[in-house]
Order: structure tokens, then C-alpha cells, then sequence
């Protein structure tokens, strides 16, 4: 940087939700470790959420790399560890976020440096609004994954048109009309069939949902933005990423985060995590004594929910298996009430099974014994398992988890999926194969492939990861010369 130009000081937001915390807090240690002056903001709830979690010390940053808040515009609730409602969330940040933000944006340039650009979440694209009125660029980062973004959401006027959408009624969804292969998305998704869309845009109604017009208005809006970033790498995703570009401003590839953190960001920034719940370290501990790729480690995420029959159901299926197990279960998994597992099922599994509440997930997976990972599908899960080169089964539940998952099991051949009404006998049956069966080993060498892949992507200065992040400082800094 020369002497005659001054640093830039990005303003990264991030969706408050910890799907969406953590890879936005990487891509914010990434941008310090090329020169960027860092304000990282969170909403006032989440913030105290991770002091909760992980004390004050973690989150008390460096003079270039802080942390300040917004409030989301909702009232505080009483426990600290409980999941927003999320369409109420969303609702609120369209309606209340904007004057706080900009208001934000006045205190830190007057009391720290003027913010050169801003970076944030695509479903934070309210904050276009501040950027152009401060006359800084702004970069959308979307944070799940790349087919969904522009070649579903962006695809939803068409299936409409062609009377696919909406599904005029509940029979629908039994009678094999979800299994229609659609025929007007573009070509990267040829084969994808209608159960394979985010269920929020096939609802029985969706003109009535908000999540509906919420994210058909963040992806309208990523139109305006300087650049679309994406949590993921140009082997991996390169005719969607080409797909977009050819309708939207440039977008580019810029992970794995998780591997491009461990490439090029310093040490300093080690101790600045996300996690709002506390994690269970003793896992770590179990697993070192297991054997090589024996252990199938299970985690729906952080926002997903299921019934008390499906978590028994996914349970008994652990038994069945006869493999070991590592299992993540959150306080609020379970709709509506507590998640209490059987107690013969404690004792039958108690020799090869391990509970935990909350866990470090990239350690996990990458940690020897995990031979398989039980997933969700959200993007973040996705990925690390594809960076860490893991197979998958996956239980995808909703936003674009189903549309990671056929991309998983049909495009890059790393994935199995569970039928959505999961049933004990399907899990064990599926859990066997992919721990050791002829079809879970293909699996397994394919995900080591994607694993290769991904690390040459991040690779200094040749990897295709590294020169999309270059361009992208490029236009960010363009402002603050």
C-alpha cells in the first residue's frame, strides 16, 4: 500500500444468525490479513449471546479489527440461548435497521476512521441504502449456497409462469409431483426436480409468506451491489458462478473461508470466534481415542428443528447401525419441548455414542476418526465436509438445504440423502453404507478429491480462491485511494 494511500476500513455485517456469523466473521479476519481496518457489526442480542458464550476477552478485538452493535428491532428474549423466530427477525431488520446502521456508520467514522466499503450478508442488502449515500462500494456476501442464490430464488417468476408454483394443495405433496423435473432453471441444474427447491417458494401459498418476498427482495437488490461473493471455490462451482455473472454484477468464488483463514490470516486473530454457544472441548478428547474413519459425527445445525418422533427415529437408527457415534443435540432441537433421548437407547449406545450440546465443527471433521457426517445440508456444513473431505448423508429441512443437497449427491458425488419423514431402519441402512459399504467408499475417495481441490484453491498466490479475493480487494479499495 503506498504511502500516499490511506487504509481501508471495511464495515462488515453479518444476519444474525450463527450460520451466518461465522463465515462472515472468516471473511472479515481474511480482508485484516490483507490490510483491511475491520468493524465488525453484530446485533445487541447477539453480542450477548457470544460474551455468554465465549467471554468478553474473545470479542474485545484489536485497535484495527473491532466489534460494535445494532439493535434487530425485537424484544429481548428471556433466554439468552434461544433461537429468534427468523421471519420475525427479518421483518423487523427490513423495517427498523437502516437508521441504526447509518447512524453507525456516522459514530465510527467520526470516532475511529471513515468506513471506506461495506461487506455484508446478502440478506442484510438494506445496508445498499448507507453505502449509497456514503458513496462507498458494497459487497453482498452470500452466505449459503451458490445454487440457490440466482438460479432458484432468482428462477421463481418462471415457475410461476409454468403454473408450478404455487402447489395448489396438500395432496401435492404426496402424490410424486414434487419428483417433476424442472425444466426452465438453467442448465448447471439440469435434472433438479421440484422437491429439490427451497420449500419456502413451493409453499400451498408462498404469496403469504414473508420469507417469500424477503429473499426475492435481497436477491433483487444483490443487482445494485458492486460484487457477489461466495462461500465456495471455482472447481467446485464454476457453471453457477457463470450462470450468475451473466445476469448479476461480477461474482466470484472466494473459498473454502474455512481454508483460506487457516492460509493467510495471522495468529493475532486466533482468539476472535463466533460461537454463541459454548463448546464442548471433551469431544475432542473422545475421538482421539477412536480408530480412523469409524466414528459418523451428526449435527443438524444451528436453526434446524424436528419433531420428538424423528429425533427417536434418527436415535434407534444410531443403534441399529452398530457404528460410533458423535452426536450434537441442541437444547431447542426439538419443536416445542425438550430434547430427551430414550433412556435404553443411553444404554445401549452408551460404549460408542457421545452427546454433546454444541461442538468446534471444523476440528471435528477434520479430526481423523470421522469417517462420515449426518447433515442438515446448510451451507457452511456443506462445505467444511467438502473442505475436510467427508461424504455425507443429509437430512436437508429448509432455506436452500434441499438445493445442497442435490448438488451433493448429484453433482459432486459425495452425498446420500435421507428421506424427510426419517425412519429408523433408513438411517441405520444409510449409516452402514456410507461408514463402510462399496457406495460410502466412492463416496469417501470423491470427497478426498473435492478435499484436494479445495486446498489448491486457497493456495498462495496461484489457487483460483486467492485471485478472486484479489479482485475483490481491488474493487473494495478503489474508494480509498
Amino acid at each position: 500500500m503506498g504511502s500516499n494511500q490511506k487504509q481501508p476500513h471495511a464495515l462488515v455485517i453479518s444476519f444474525p444468525a450463527q450460520g451466518h456469523i461465522n463465515p462472515m466473521l472468516k471473511l472479515a479476519k481474511i480482508l485484516h490479513s490483507k490490510g483491511f481496518l475491520i468493524t465488525f457489526v453484530n446485533t445487541e442480542f447477539n453480542h450477548q449471546r457470544l460474551l455468554k458464550s465465549l467471554g468478553s476477552n474473545v470479542i474485545c478485538g484489536l485497535p484495527s479489527f473491532r466489534f460494535e452493535t445494532i439493535p434487530d428491532g425485537l424484544p429481548l428474549p428471556e433466554n439468552l440461548d434461544d433461537t429468534q423466530d427468523i421471519p420475525s427477525l427479518c421483518r423487523s431488520i427490513e423495517e427498523t435497521c437502516l437508521g441504526p446502521f447509518k447512524s453507525l456508520i456516522a459514530k465510527v467514522g467520526a470516532s475511529y476512521t471513515p468506513v471506506t466499503c461495506i461487506v455484508a450478508d446478502a440478506m442484510m442488502s438494506f445496508t445498499l441504502d448507507a453505502a449509497r449515500e456514503l458513496d462507498v462500494p458494497e459487497i453482498l456476501v452470500w452466505t449459503t449456497g451458490a445454487g440457490s442464490m440466482i438460479c432458484v430464488y432468482d428462477q421463481y417468476p418462471y415457475l410461476l409462469k409454468k403454473g408450478l408454483m404455487p402447489i395448489k394443495d396438500s395432496s401435492f405433496l404426496t402424490n410424486g409431483y414434487l419428483d417433476t423435473i424442472i425444466d426452465c432453471i438453467p442448465s448447471c441444474l439440469s435434472g433438479m426436480r421440484l422437491r429439490d427447491i427451497p420449500p419456502c417458494i413451493r409453499m400451498i401459498n408462498p404469496g403469504d409468506d414473508y420469507m417469500v418476498k424477503f429473499i426475492c427482495l435481497q436477491v433483487e437488490r444483490a443487482k445494485t451491489s458492486s460484487a457477489i461473493i461466495f462461500n465456495t471455490f471455482d472447481e467446485l462451482d464454476r457453471d453457477i458462478l457463470d450462470t450468475i455473472s451473466a445476469t448479476y454484477h461480477p461474482c466470484y468464488g472466494v473459498g473454502p473461508f474455512n481454508l483460506l483463514e487457516k492460509t493467510i490470516v495471522d495468529e493475532s486473530l486466533a482468539s476472535i470466534r463466533s460461537n454463541l454457544w459454548k463448546e464442548d472441548q471433551g469431544c475432542l478428547k473422545w475421538l482421539d481415542i477412536k480408530t480412523s474413519s469409524s466414528v459418523i459425527y451428526v449435527n443438524f445445525g444451528s436453526i434446524a428443528v424436528m419433531t420428538s418422533q424423528q429425533l427417536i427415529e434418527f436415535a434407534w437408527g444410531l443403534a441399529k447401525s452398530g457404528h460410533s457415534f458423535l452426536w450434537i443435540i441442541r437444547p431447542d432441537l426439538v419443536i416445542g419441548e425438550s430434547a430427551v433421548l430414550p433412556c435404553d437407547f443411553a444404554m445401549e449406545t452408551r460404549e460408542r455414542g457421545y452427546l454433546a450440546s454444541w461442538c468446534p465443527q471444523e476440528q471435528v471433521l477434520n479430526h481423523p476418526s470421522v469417517g462420515g457426517f449426518l447433515t442438515h445440508s446448510g451451507w457452511n456444513s456443506m462445505i467444511e465436509s467438502i473442505s475436510s473431505g467427508v461424504p455425507m448423508i443429509c437430512w436437508p429441512v429448509f432455506a436452500e438445504q434441499q438445493t445442497n443437497c442435490w448438488s451433493c449427491c448429484n453433482k459432486w458425488g459425495v452425498g446420500m440423502e435421507i428421506d424427510n419423514n426419517v425412519k429408523s431402519d433408513e438411517v441405520a441402512k444409510l449409516v452402514i453404507e456410507l461408514m463402510n459399504g462399496e457406495k460410502g467408499n466412492e463416496m469417501r475417495k470423491k470427497a478426498i478429491e473435492w478435499k484436494n481441490k479445495a486446498e489448491e484453491s486457497c493456495v498462495v498466490p496461484s489457487g483460483s480462491s486467492i485471485a478472486n479475493l484479489d479482485k475483490v480487494i481491488h474493487l473494495l479499495q478503489t474508494s480509498s485511494k
